[in-house]
């Protein structure tokens, strides 16, 4: 590890939590360069929805390289990119009634953000922008400023300004409508909080500890977003992708999002990001919003391969089956432990088991990767075990990395109880 030491920037951060040096990739397998296989319920944090080195996509990849397909275009029109655009339309929008013209934007997600919000307030010629308690948007400095964790904040950076928090569903607890709490905001001119040009929102929180907003809510938030003229961005990059058992995280609302920003497993696990929008939003003037790497065609080959699993149900039924069995799995741990006060939430397969007392669950992550399983941490603590495997892992390995979270915790409680004894 010595290089990394020497010349990696002290940013890196995943590499301190996983301190191996990693080879080779099969599925919701790793390998290091020592052959220890690791089973993966991190999935590039949400990047590998189909795997790793999905045969599929690995195929389609070469064999356009070996063809000599164009690898960077700009936005040039391509074939590559032709191919992506009509199956999007064809499996993915137009089954689900969404007439969403498409930006691709710089290649990682806060790109796609940035977009979005920049879109917003060019539309409705104003400033303010509204987020929402523990949401995680990215670390550029626009969507910094709607990032509420507050680890990444740092005013040195420079001004949040133009930006307003409100209470995600559950924040204030059960018995507070954090919509109407909102509602009040808005109708008093003197609250000090603009009319924003548009509000910003993960349905799941990842980053934010896997908090899941209700249906409910999600209803009222677009309601109140129509009456008060405010454009309702949904950010898909983490828990899109079909992670929550549908394609899109929003459609067990039944609501129509203005725009929606897609990255991580939209590009088949290699870079790219894009913005949805209504078309009656799409009032860019040519070149008005570029990136060098906004036409990333080789991402365009892998995800049209993609994009394949979802021309029939049968994944977001496996989705929906895994997530009752992680769901199931998860409470019985907890129960098993219940001097860990642990709580079990999630969706789909995004899951995450809140172990409320400090370090428990960064102490847990590390007892899991001993024992050849990578889950990482969320939370405004770190107090989450937060659960991301690949969508199309096997029930055998599910139920082995679950088995390797049992065994940590165990092996925590056990030490505590030593502790306590001695």
């Amino acid at each position: 590890m010595r290089i990394f030491e020497e010349m990696e920037s002290e940013v890196r951060g995943y590499v301190r939590s996983f301190p191996t040096i990693f080879d080779t990739a099969h599925g919701s397998e790793m390998f290091d360069e020592q052959g220890k296989r690791y089973l993966d319920f991190f999935a590039g944090a949400g990047t590998l929805n189909y795997g790793h080195n999905n045969p599929l996509i690995t195929d389609a990849l070469i064999a356009h390289l070996q063809r000599g397909g164009i690898v960077h275009g700009l936005d040039k029109a391509t074939v590559t990119k032709r191919a992506f655009l009509t199956k999007l339309r064809d499996t993915i929008l137009a089954p689900r009634n969404l007439h969403y013209k498409v930006q691709f934007t710089g290649p990682t997600g806060t790109n796609a953000v940035e977009t979005a919000m920049k879109l917003a307030r060019l539309v409705k010629r104003r400033s303010n922008i509204i987020s929402f308690t523990n949401g995680y948007h990215g670390l550029t400095l626009g969507s910094l400023a709607v990032t509420g964790n507050y680890d990444y904040k740092d005013e040195t950076y420079g001004s949040r300004s133009n930006t307003a928090f409100m209470p995600y569903d559950g924040f204030l607890g059960p018995d507070v409508d954090t919509i109407d709490y909102m509602r009040r905001f808005l109708e008093d001119g003197s609250s000090g909080v603009d009319l924003p040009a548009a509000v910003i929102l993960e349905t799941v929180q990842g980053e934010g500890g896997i908090n899941v907003a209700s249906v409910e809510w999600l209803k009222k938030l677009e309601s109140l977003c129509r009456e008060f003229d405010i454009l309702m961005i949904v950010d898909d990059i983490q828990v899109g992708n079909g992670r929550t058992g549908t394609f899109f995280s929003f459609e067990r609302a039944g609501i129509f999002p203005d725009m929606v920003t897609l990255s991580k497993s939209i590009g088949g696990g290699l870079p790219m990001a894009l913005l949805l929008m209504r078309s009656e939003l799409d009032q860019w003037q040519p070149g008005e919003h570029t990136g060098t790497f906004r036409g990333n065609n080789l991402a365009f080959v892998a995800a049209t391969e993609a994009l394949a699993y979802w021309e029939s149900d049968d994944l977001s039924q496996a989705v929906l089956r895994n997530g009752e069995l992680i769901q199931k799995e998860l409470q019985r741990i907890a129960d098993k432990y219940p001097e860990l006060d642990a709580r079990v939430r999630g969706l789909g397969m995004v899951w995450g088991i809140e172990l409320p007392q400090s370090g428990v669950a960064g102490a847990a992550s590390a007892e899991c990767f001993e024992r050849g399983l990578l889950v990482e941490t969320a939370g405004d603590r770190d107090q989450v075990l937060k659960l991301l495997p690949s969508l199309l892992i096997e029930e055998e390995l599910l139920r082995e990395g679950l088995g390797i979270i049992d065994d940590a915790l165990g092996v925590l409680v056990e030490k505590r109880h030593k502790a306590i004894g001695g």
